[in-house]
């Protein structure tokens, strides 16, 4: 354990300054051709900094993923964040009279700080843990074949992905301009969408993120003891409930988008965005669980297929359809690359585990409960952010008792 662990610290050590190396001397290109001079190179060289330690602290993260003790890694990502908001709140305040140059680079500075912290931390606890263990060092094997099988199409298929998201991120705002838009207000719309409505919708995904990061050692396990009948019992399980979660947060934000915009952006621009892409929660949160239980099933590689299939997909409709229809257009390319995304690689689930879709209980019943909902609480608007808070709760109560009513959960389903 303790040799193969510490060649991927030492494999990601190495790329990690590699990276580093180059970002930093590249950053006056990328900041003169891609960035169009609106922000100099100051940043991403304080962003190169952070890179090996970003790099190792993936793999440390890994060992403990593997060994089912994520409490380190939880503990070290709360750390992280925490030193984050605060360093980034006081260089903001202190720097952002300067002007948006010095905004930016207490962003980058801030979320460096937090990424050391987080490194330190989580490499404390990985020296203390595999002290623990008293591993002996088995020379016999050097795991290089292992590690590269895993990490070497993983990477390739990243750094593709990479890439073409990257010139996803340049293109949308130059060809929102194309529209006849000013390049103000097309980054304007764009950060509407990007940086208010998709936050606020994929916050509630924290959860299935966490919990889909769980899975991935756990059918590991499974997937090598060859226990197929538990991995089908284990999916169907998390998918029902999966399921049933997400159409009840597509129907809170369908629901209160214009209470949730006003009350957390004072913005009301921003909920017709949350209504319109609400109905997509069911998709980007089942794909999230479903890429989860793929990797633990060692199907790591076509998941990045299905990816950069989405991306590709996503910058040929971005290309043509934004000059045309604008922001309209974006949305299209949003249902587009999730329905997409999300639908292969359901249907490569599928074809892997002969998973059949229960879809009565998993989608009719659940979708049943949320219109009918929408249709009793949309008559009444509350007045504070006490009395919202309040109605969405009485909203889940209620929902729950609907699917419990229409039997579309049961008590087997608690027996796991």
């Amino acid at each position: 354990m303790r040799l193969a662990v510490k060649k991927c610290i030492n494999y990601s050590l190495f790329m990690g300054v590699a990276s580093a190396i180059l970002l930093f001397l590249f950053s006056p290109f990328i900041s003169t051709y891609w960035l169009h001079s609106k922000v100099s190179n100051i940043p991403l060289r304080i962003i190169a900094i952070s890179l090996p330690f970003l790099s190792i602290s993936s793999s440390i993260n890994g060992y403990f993923s593997a060994i089912r003790n994520v409490k380190k890694t939880a503990l070290a990502q709360v750390l992280e964040q925490i030193i984050r908001i605060y360093f980034v709140t006081f260089f903001i305040n202190y720097f952002l009279p300067s002007g948006i140059e010095y905004a930016c680079i207490s962003l980058v500075l801030g979320g460096t700080i937090s990424e050391i912290c987080s490194f330190l931390l989580l490499f404390l606890s990985y020296k203390r843990n595999i002290r623990k263990r008293n591993c002996v060092m088995n020379r016999g094997n050097n795991y290089t074949k292992q590690i590269l099988r895993i990490t070497l199409p993983i990477a390739f298929t990243s750094y593709v992905r990479s890439g073409l998201s990257t010139l996803k991120q340049i293109l949308i705002p130059i060809r929102l301009e194309k529209s006849g838009i000013s390049c103000e207000k097309a980054l304007s719309q764009y950060g509407m969408i990007n940086g208010m409505a998709m936050p606020l919708i994929m916050f509630p995904c924290t959860f299935i993120s966490s919990f889909s990061m769980l899975l991935i050692p756990e059918f590991s396990y499974l997937n090598a003891k060859k226990s197929y009948d538990k991995i089908n019992f284990a999916i169907n399980k998390i998918l029902k409930f999966c399921f049933i979660f997400s159409f009840l947060i597509m129907g809170i934000f369908w629901c209160f988008s214009e209470e949730l915009s006003s009350s957390i952006y004072s913005e009301a621009n921003v909920s017709i965005f949350i209504k319109v892409l609400s109905p997509l929660i069911v998709l980007m949160y089942i794909d999230n669980v479903v890429d989860g239980i793929l990797k633990g099933l060692d199907k790591q590689v076509a998941v990045m297929g299905i990816n950069i299939l989405d991306l590709f997909t996503s910058i040929t409709f971005i290309y043509f359809l934004l000059p045309i229809q604008g922001i309209k257009g974006y949305i299209v390319v949003l249902f587009i690359s999730e329905i997409l995304n999300g639908l292969v690689s359901l249907l490569l689930l599928i074809k892997e585990t002969k998973l059949k879709i229960d879809f009565v209980n998993w989608i009719l019943k659940p979708c049943f409960a949320v219109f009918v909902l929408n249709l009793v609480f949309r008559s009444y608007s509350p007045n504070s952010i006490l009395e919202l808070i309040v109605q969405i709760l009485i909203f889940c109560v209620c929902y729950f008792a609907t699917i419990v009513l229409f039997r579309g959960l049961v008590k087997n389903d608690l027996k796991f």
